[in-house]
């Protein structure tokens, strides 16, 4: 008798080295387990990858097949069961949302918080520090009863007082 499929979320952080991602992968499709969504980036250095899973394995089965990851104390892996959920996009309209200029704390949680005041949801984020220039490129989506023009004015208003610039425009699905 078969297990039910069941989705997972997998975290894999630590220092980078190659094969990570080939490592994992390999561990988790002999499990049987179909790799649904993933992300994977370097901070700094550090190894950072999220996946979603689904399959008949238990949660139990995938920490014990990715394990030796962790045994040079170098990557952590966690593995927790989460409800499947459809992937598609809410009713709203995707947006893009980039931020630039001089780095200093306060840029991220100021600038969302105007997104999140709209019931915006951030399905992207990703943030860069090249020397003293602060780049954050944010995809969202914005419920179709949220004023966008009311919304950029907000997000300049809160950009403006941080010194950095800011722009927000409706994505071109072909980017996304």
């Amino acid at each position: 008798m078969s297990q039910p499929v069941t989705s997972y979320a997998i975290t894999v952080l630590g220092h980078d080295r190659p094969g990570i991602i080939a490592e994992t992968t390999d561990r988790i499709a002999g499990l049987g387990l179909n790799l649904e969504d993933s992300t994977m980036t370097l901070l700094r250095g550090h190894f950072a990858m999220m996946l979603v899973c689904a399959g008949e394995a238990s949660d139990d089965e995938i920490r014990a097949a990715l394990a030796p990851l962790t045994v040079d104390g170098t990557l952590g892996v966690t593995v927790r069961e989460v409800p499947a959920e459809d992937a598609a996009g809410g009713p709203g309209a995707p947006w893009v949302l980039t931020v630039h200029g001089g780095d200093r704390p306060g840029i991220v949680s100021a600038v969302v918080a105007e997104v999140a005041r709209v019931g915006g949801n951030i399905t992207d984020l990703t943030t860069r520090l090249a020397g003293d220039l602060y780049l954050l490129v944010a995809e969202i989506d914005l419920p179709v009863e949220a004023d966008e023009a009311a919304l950029e004015a907000a997000i300049k208003t809160a950009a403006t007082a941080l010194g950095v610039g800011a722009t927000l425009r409706p994505a071109d699905a072909d980017e996304l």
